[in-house]
């Protein structure tokens, strides 16, 4: 049978020293935990993970709420947040919860109950119940991508999501695309009213305005973006430009536009948000917006752990930084209709 003790022979370091490597790797130097976990698998040694956390009182494990899971952009703030927690020592468990209170709810109860030691919310609604706030405050809590917008004393991880709008908005007024139509998202998501205010503020910055008319809903799905473009390509003056608020609306938009027999960008020119791997492969490449989604991950993992350490964060609101990724599906439109 494998023991600590063979684990630190091999790895020529004490077994104080495999123990912490294993339990807190943060703590240790990057050459010291390669050596260790070399030696964890050359010996095939496998930690007791049951006395340690019924010792420790921990569950070394972490609940995160996820919107949609099938999302590539969330896919990639999950790949984020599982490389963090895994050098943390933390397993990850994945709460799809579809947009669903009830989910949200049953999964954060999961906090409660020691069956995981923290809580990341992916969405833009505060998951306790109101039965359960006065434990919730216990839970260590980390909002993340969306902002919750009720006020409460847990960090939050965004884009500045405004500004990033306001950039995109502006490079299509840059090449005098000044009929512009927007496809939003949910209207209860705080994100798309931040994108829609960005939008505006460039609009207004040309002494523009945008046409209610010309903003159409979505649900961040390439389906609903396909038909909010139908939508617009019915109104008697067809938009420039449409930009839409995440890259997987603005690739069905743009199926739509070419079953219409109209050109990218010659007659409509159209923007993404979120730079998801797929809009470098559309034809012609999709103009978005690039979060950086696996920095947000890491950074909502890193927050909430030293939250479960009991360590004083240096701020509460994090605040990411966006790129405007200029491609092919945005030019000067050839067609002056």
């Amino acid at each position: 049978m494998t023991t600590i003790r063979i684990v630190s022979k091999l790895a020529g370091v004490s077994t104080a020293t495999v123990s912490r490597t294993l339990k807190n790797p943060q703590l240790v130097s990057p050459d010291t935990r390669l050596r260790v976990m070399q030696a964890v698998q050359t010996a095939g040694y496998r930690p007791n993970q049951l006395a340690r956390n019924f010792s420790s009182g921990k569950a070394y494990a972490v609940v995160v709420l996820v919107p949609n899971v099938a999302n590539p952009f969330f896919s990639r703030v999950i790949r984020g947040i599982e490389q963090e927690a895994q050098a943390c020592g933390y397993a990850v468990l994945l709460g799809d919860t579809q947009g669903s209170v009830s989910r949200e709810q049953e999964y954060a109860r999961m906090g409660l109950t020691s069956q995981a030691d923290g809580l990341i919310q992916l969405d833009s609604r505060y998951p306790f119940s109101d039965e359960d706030s006065q434990l919730a405050s216990t839970v260590p809590f980390v909002n993340a991508c969306e902002r919750i917008t009720e006020p409460a004393g847990y960090p939050v991880v965004e884009l500045d999501n405004r500004g990033a709008a306001r950039a995109l908005t502006q490079h299509l007024l840059d090449l005098n695309l000044k009929r512009l139509a927007v496809i939003t998202g949910p209207a209860r998501s705080p994100i798309v009213r931040d994108r829609l205010a960005g939008t505006q503020d460039a609009l207004l910055g040309a002494g523009l305005t945008l046409n209610p008319a010309a903003v159409v809903a979505g649900d961040f799905s390439m389906q609903s973006g396909h038909d909010a473009a139908a939508q617009l390509l019915q109104q008697p003056e067809r938009p420039q430009a449409i930009f839409c608020m995440n890259d997987e609306m603005a690739i069905g938009a743009m199926s739509c536009i070419r079953k219409h027999g109209l050109r990218i960008p010659q007659d409509i020119a159209i923007a993404g948000f979120d730079n998801i791997e797929y809009a470098g492969f559309t034809e012609p490449g999709l103009t978005t917006i690039d979060q950086p989604a696996e920095q947000l991950g890491r950074q909502a993992m890193r927050a909430l752990y030293q939250l479960m350490q009991g360590t004083p964060l240096a701020q509460q609101h994090m605040m990411l930084p966006y790129r405007l990724v200029v491609r092919d599906s945005t030019a000067a439109i050839t067609d002056k209709k």
